[in-house]
């Protein structure tokens, strides 16, 4: 049997040279060019063209070539094989890399700097404590959990928000539509690392902006389906929001003719706060498909109802 590699922005000869690694017998199919369909029983991918998946009458598994799987529920004519969400300890990695780089950069007032310098001014701004900085981190999944971990070992205070019942360990969390005014009143930063789904589409938007304490500054290395860019800018302006950090944008890649490009308190990047490396994340695929080849269920099947 096949496994199908489909992406307009990863490189099949990595992974294939990767995934044969571990495992020889593994022929890796490119899109368009399948040949019998009847031959694949597993997909790698990333954001498939709607109905593809559909045309593979052997399917068993399917892959996500990132951490998350809101492209792949996006097809309406999705099979019903298992959706598996990608594990790479490399991507986790770079997440809490970025996570970092975004609060320190707000928290040292980097960006008060840079403007100085463009003005050939030097001038020192008075430090404020990192136990005195309070983070917020949104989504306690396994990247969220290791950037509010980070974070919280750099000193500042960190305080995560999920919609499940799950606490994870070592960090004050507060969960589900209750805990959330709570977690954003007490957020300097907020990072949002949720999935996206039903519930969170559209999550950063003017009413959540306003619990938020004045001068807060929002982080989204998530999805752009959570901001409300049209919000996030009259927050701004207002002078509510001190500021965002974005790696995602509502449409990506992002119009040249945004304002988001040229806000002098917004920092923009095209969406590489973490990139799936094969010779990392190979191992997983081939965990999964051993198992599904065996019989057995995946151990990250994504909960369809849930989307995560």
């Amino acid at each position: 049997m096949a496994m199908l590699f489909a992406s307009a922005v990863d490189d099949a000869a990595a992974w294939s040279a990767a995934l044969t690694a571990l495992e020889p017998g593994l022929e890796l199919r490119v899109w368009p060019e399948v040949g019998r369909v009847e031959d694949i029983d597993s997909a790698l991918v990333w954001r498939p063209e709607t109905g593809m998946l559909g045309r593979l009458p052997r399917l068993r598994v399917i892959f996500s070539l990132g951490a998350g799987v809101d492209h792949i529920f996006a097809d309406a004519a999705l099979p019903a094989a298992p959706v598996v969400r990608l594990v790479d300890p490399a991507l986790t990695r770079q997440m809490v890399e970025y996570a970092t780089l975004a609060v320190l950069h707000r928290h040292r007032r980097m960006g008060a700097y840079q403007a100085f310098q463009a003005r050939a001014l030097w001038r020192q701004l008075p430090p404020r404590d990192a136990g005195d900085r309070r983070v917020g981190v949104m989504g306690m999944g396994e990247i969220g959990s290791a950037c509010a971990a980070a974070l919280s070992g750099l000193g500042f205070a960190v305080a995560g928000w999920r919609r499940g019942a799950e606490r994870p360990a070592g960090v004050e969390c507060f969960r589900g539509p209750e805990g959330l005014g709570p977690f954003l009143e007490r957020s300097d930063i907020l990072v949002c690392l949720l999935p996206l789904t039903r519930e969170t589409r559209g999550i950063l938007d003017a009413a959540l902006f306003a619990r938020l304490p004045r001068g807060a500054y929002v982080v989204n290395a998530a999805r752009g389906g959570h901001q409300n860019e049209a919000d996030l800018l009259a927050a701004i302006d207002s002078g509510h929001l001190s500021g965002a950090w974005l790696d995602v944008c509502e449409s990506e890649p992002l119009s040249p003719s945004s304002p988001l490009w040229r806000h002098p308190r917004v920092v923009v990047t095209p969406h590489i706060a973490g990139q799936v490396m094969p010779g990392t994340a190979a191992a997983g695929v081939v965990e999964e498909l051993r198992r599904v080849r065996a019989g057995k269920a995946p151990r990250r099947a994504v909960d369809p109802r849930r989307g995560y």
